[in-house]
């Protein structure tokens, strides 16, 4: 069983920066693709940024692109995003999960071990 915790929310301004880490424990996983979604109260939860632990290849969603960097610490088990240049549309409860099946990796419906999630909310 792995478990996933997500620190990092708060309020911030709009312009603003952010930097979420998500904890992995437990027993080992696949260490295959871990990805940040976010969901807005009323609305689906949708793809943020995606990492393979392996290669590193990096996966962001249009709107975040050139805002947000997604990286890992192989040794820590933990993802990071750093977000710059919040903009009250990201508001959000923020998770991570661990991909488990081979479909799309901006669909959460292929990621589970999802953590509590964290609250980020930009004021404009």
């Amino acid at each position: 069983q792995v478990q996933l915790v997500e620190s990092g929310g708060g309020l911030v301004q709009a312009g603003g920066s952010l930097r979420l880490s998500c904890a992995a424990s437990g027993r080992t996983f696949n260490r295959n693709i871990m990805g940040w979604f976010r969901q807005a109260p009323g609305k689906e939860r949708e793809f943020v940024a995606a990492i393979s632990w392996s290669v590193g290849n990096t996966y962001y969603a249009d709107s975040v692109k050139g805002r947000f960097t997604i990286s890992r610490d192989n040794a820590k088990i933990t993802v990071y995003l750093q977000m710059n240049s919040l903009k009250p549309e990201d508001t959000g409860v923020y998770y991570c999960g661990l991909q488990y099946s081979s479909g799309k990796i901006y669909d959460p419906i292929n990621f589970g071990s999802w953590g509590q999630g964290t609250q980020v909310t930009v004021s404009s």
